[in-house]
């Protein structure tokens, strides 16, 4: 079989290009941002349709005073979120949403409540590309994607330097992260035991 030149010949492509879920709606999206992103020339929905078929760690839920933060300044315009949105109890004032417009995947119904309480308004994509099929006034937010803990263990080697990566610590085939030195493995942890970078 030969090489497809025009198709970018051997360079594969390592990115999702369509949603691995069961969700109806979530493929409908993509099909819908597919379509808009080859017959506009808006960039906003190539990098929607994008995200939208990303995985459900990269889709990592953003809070209401997340969005209250990022939206100053820019009143009037529609927060795009390419996440959840939830509420935050530790945000007693909301007067920041008042009239804010949100697109996002799905809302909780505390977030939800909240937002309209202050006349702001909850959309779905389908709706968004109605009333802006080519991005118009809309704010595309991301929210944390390595905020969890497990990216604090990526990276390089913990005990090389300038790594501010975190060692796991724990007994050979235990479960338990002990933290104490007897339990870490040495090798592969500094220069002095044999390790190379």
């Amino acid at each position: 079989m030969g090489v497809d030149i025009k198709a970018g010949g051997r360079i594969a492509v390592r990115k999702r290009t369509s949603v691995k879920g069961d969700n109806p709606y979530l493929k409908l999206c993509v099909k819908l941002y597919k379509f808009l992103a080859r017959r506009t020339d808006s960039k906003f929905n190539k990098v929607i349709a994008n995200r939208l078929c990303m995985t459900k760690v990269q889709k990592q839920v953003i809070s209401i005073s997340k969005l209250i933060d990022l939206m100053k300044g820019k009143e009037g315009k529609t927060a795009v979120v390419v996440a959840p949105v939830c509420n935050d109890e530790r945000l007693l004032d909301a007067s920041g949403l008042k009239g804010m417009k949100i697109c996002a995947l799905r809302f909780t119904e505390s977030a939800r409540k909240r937002i309209v309480a202050q006349g702001g308004e909850c959309m779905t994509f389908d709706e968004l590309a109605q009333k802006a099929p080519l991005g118009k006034n809309c704010v595309l937010l991301r929210p944390p994607v390595k905020c969890r803990v497990v990216n604090r263990y990526f990276g390089r080697a913990p005990g090389v330097p300038k790594s501010t990566t975190r060692p796991y610590l724990g007994a050979r085939g235990s479960s338990l992260k002990r933290k104490s030195r007897k339990f870490e493995m040495a090798r592969g942890r500094r220069s002095s035991r044999g390790f190379k970078v």
